[in-house]
């Protein structure tokens, strides 16, 4: 088995020709797509369709290659995406690939699964039960990778289902308590149970110690290697596991740290150094092609300060708080890595050290192999 990412730009939500060129040229077998991740140019928050609207483009044109209907393509191949392109972050889009013909290079490469939870009840949404219904998904997930250790897992990204306002209506309607007020903080509940869904699938909890007295409450309590979204566009756990395994062959390595705070440095030079890149203090030209997705989660210390200085980002009523961070740590990364196609996710609970989060790098293990991964730069 093999693995392979393409980095791919967009001009707009609906842009979906950068892939559907790959696919013409025979570069990307359209049969090998196992799961998407990117970054969409709305708002992020509940209100923002650039993500289903991309989506469904994507979907759509994917349909006219394999012959079978959008709506069951999107049933079984994750599209996980991210709202918000603050500052220099670049709309773009990953591919990832999964070859089983003959396969080459060193063992113990990138590892891909994906996987689906059933459609979520809405009064479990960001609750216990929605926690034990993601760690169902990740352990499918990490099965479907063929990753035997658990070590061995790197990132996990999950969109979760979020309520809408109708969403609670029908609840209401049902004579049921919803489990949140409102949509925002509903999103903030999902993402927070899909981090000890992801903590419980990687045995960094126990079943017995799960409860939803931690979301939102108990910040010490975190996973390093989970990334959770949540939006409307979605009504089941979908999950995209990235480890690396002996079972997998390739040139792609995958790497994570995690971020102690909005501007560690440290940790994003430190996962580069773990990929046999060095970025002193920025990766050098001729290496920024090895790098073929970078993939961040960020949030804005709760606690108002950053290295004992004042930070504004809660109290700003002009911009959103998750937009203020989104920019920031996208800077600060996009600086060192010489990119601005990179994936920073807002809203990290529990994903990473409190007031910080967490990033994962993919990249080829040498400029030799190098091929033109890249497209759409």
């Amino acid at each position: 088995m093999q693995a392979d990412v393409f980095k791919l730009s967009m001009d707009n939500p609906g842009d979906v020709s950068a892939l559907a060129g790959l696919i013409e040229n025979g570069t990307i077998l359209a049969q090998e797509i196992v799961a998407f991740i990117g970054k969409t140019e709305g708002n992020g928050g509940v209100n923002d369709f650039t993500r289903g609207y991309f989506t469904d483009r994507l979907m759509t044109m994917l349909s006219t290659y394999l012959n079978e209907p959008a709506e069951s393509l999107a049933r079984r191949i994750p599209c996980i995406l991210s709202g918000g392109t603050e500052g220099v972050l670049s709309p773009h889009y990953l591919v990832f690939v999964r070859k089983t013909g003959e396969s080459d290079g060193a063992t113990g490469a990138l590892a891909v699964g994906t996987a689906f939870s059933p459609a979520l009840d809405y009064r479990h949404v960001g609750t216990r039960e929605h926690a034990l219904s993601v760690a169902k998904a990740v352990e499918a997930a990490i099965s479907d990778a063929g990753i035997r250790s658990l070590d061995d897992v790197h990132f996990v990204q999950v969109k979760a289902p979020c309520l809408t306002s109708e969403r609670i209506a029908i609840l209401h309607e049902r004579g049921e308590t919803p489990p949140a007020p409102n949509a925002g903080r509903s999103m903030a509940l999902a993402r927070a149970a899909g981090a000890f869904g992801v903590a419980l699938a990687l045995g960094d909890i126990g079943e017995d110690e799960l409860s939803d007295d931690l979301f939102l409450e108990d910040f010490q309590r975190h996973c390093d290697r989970a990334s959770i979204s949540s939006g409307v566009e979605v009504e089941a756990n979908e999950v995209i596991v990235l480890g690396n395994s002996e079972g997998w062959t390739g040139n792609l390595r995958i790497a994570h740290r995690a971020m102690c705070d909005a501007v560690d440095l440290t940790a994003v030079q430190a996962v580069l150094g773990d990929l046999g890149l060095a970025a002193t203090p920025q990766l050098d030209a001729s290496e920024w092609d090895r790098v073929r997705g970078v993939l961040v989660k960020a949030e804005p210390d709760r606690r108002g300060r950053i290295h004992g200085q004042r930070h504004t980002m809660l109290n700003d009523t002009d911009i959103d708080a998750q937009r203020h961070i989104r920019g920031a740590v996208g800077g600060l990364v996009a600086g060192v890595i010489g990119d601005t196609r990179i994936f920073v996710s807002g809203g990290a609970e529990h994903q990473g050290p409190d007031g910080g989060g967490l990033i994962a790098v993919i990249a080829a293990s040498d400029t030799a192999d190098i091929n033109q991964q890249t497209a759409g730069a």
